[in-house]
């Protein structure tokens, strides 16, 4: 179900452009809060085997290159919230020079919405500067 009538839906929604946000502007604080402790995130990639992260690797990765320029460019396609306690937000975010499709996987902790699983592609989108 996709609606702002689903109970966490909207939180859900704000933190996936959180996490657009904070990938744009390498805040590695943002994201190391967002993320679950055992966070992991899988790469599909066209030929081999598909990159598989965990939070310390993805977290450096960020925190490797400086902010990009300008606004955040990104859309959230979906996102869907079943039994309050779990969540998907699918959507895809610029990461210059390339567009990234996110499939994002969030569990409620403790009250609090916590990323727990990353799977993602290199999407068709526009060559960006950076």
């Amino acid at each position: 179900m996709d609606g702002a009538s689903v109970p966490g839906h909207d939180g859900v929604h704000a933190l996936a452009a959180t996490y657009c946000e904070a990938l744009h502007h390498a805040r590695v604080d943002v994201l190391d809060d967002m993320c679950h402790d055992r966070f992991a995130m899988t790469g599909v990639v066209a030929e081999g085997e598909p990159l598989v992260w965990d939070k310390a690797t993805f977290l450096s990765r960020v925190g490797g290159r400086d902010a990009f320029p300008g606004e955040p460019s990104f859309e959230i396609l979906s996102v869907d919230v079943a039994g309050g306690d779990m969540a998907r937000a699918h959507l895809w975010v610029d990461v210059p020079p390339r567009r990234f499709e996110d499939h994002l996987g969030f569990v409620r902790v403790d009250g609090t919405w916590k990323l727990m699983t990353k799977v993602f592609r290199t999407a068709d989108g526009p060559a960006l500067e950076g």
